[in-house]
């Protein structure tokens, strides 16, 4: 089984040793792979940000955060870990054998990361890399698919800026109502195509988003 391991993870291990440690549990023995789980843990924080970064780049710094503590949390690598049947290549002790162990989530999750971290001490980032990227590629492509939709302002200067023509520039037209219940009305002015669209809304960043859409529409329809 763990050769199928190997192969699921797309290592081969320059060390076996840190493969059959990053297995041991501590009921089992000395070298088991509490210390391949710290760095691996840290490893796995790193380049799950990585992804999301690059393949977020609209999501903010809170949003990149809570996407991330979801993929690294214990539920996930638990359901990862099941999917790598990674339970029937562990070494536990024979307490943790007639206790479940091998199918315990702390335990599961725990030695996921072990794996993580003795990858990048045996062969360094890139390889750990590779191999959380095709562990996590289902979770990844989920976290894609449920992604929302980018907003107005940023697709209209995407798709400005593959064109190479200059960014939009966006001026209040007015503002109606009394402080507590206001209406503006944005004109979002592309000089480089002749357009200028408005918008409105109950706050000067909506009105902008809905003449950006409009903009977009002119623009995009041409």
């Amino acid at each position: 089984m763990r050769a199928e391991l190997g192969e699921s993870l797309g290592h081969v291990f320059r060390h076996p040793e840190l493969f059959r440690q990053a297995l041991t549990h501590r009921s089992f023995g000395a070298e088991h792979n509490e210390r391949l789980e710290f760095i691996g843990d840290a490893v796995l924080d790193c380049v799950i940000a990585l992804m999301l970064y690059r393949g977020f780049p609209q999501l903010p710094e809170g949003e990149l955060s809570r996407l991330r503590a979801n993929l690294v949390n214990q539920e996930t690598l638990h359901r990862l870990a099941v999917s790598l049947d990674l339970g029937s290549s562990l070494r536990l002790g024979e307490g943790e054998v007639k206790s479940g162990g091998a199918f315990r989530p702390s335990i599961l999750a725990d030695a996921l990361e072990a794996l993580f971290g003795a990858i990048f001490v045996d062969a360094g980032f890139d390889s750990a890399a590779a191999a959380i990227a095709r562990v996590y590629a289902s979770e990844i492509a989920s976290v894609q698919s449920a992604a929302p939709a980018k907003d107005p302002k940023t697709r209209l200067q995407e798709w400005l800026q593959a064109r190479r023509l200059p960014v939009p520039e966006y001026a209040i037209v007015s503002v109606q109502g009394e402080a507590h219940q206001q209406s503006f009305e944005v004109v979002c002015r592309i000089g480089s195509l002749g357009i200028a669209a408005t918008g409105k809304g109950v706050s000067r960043r909506a009105a902008e988003q809905a003449a950006a859409a409009s903009a977009y529409e002119h623009a995009a329809g041409r």
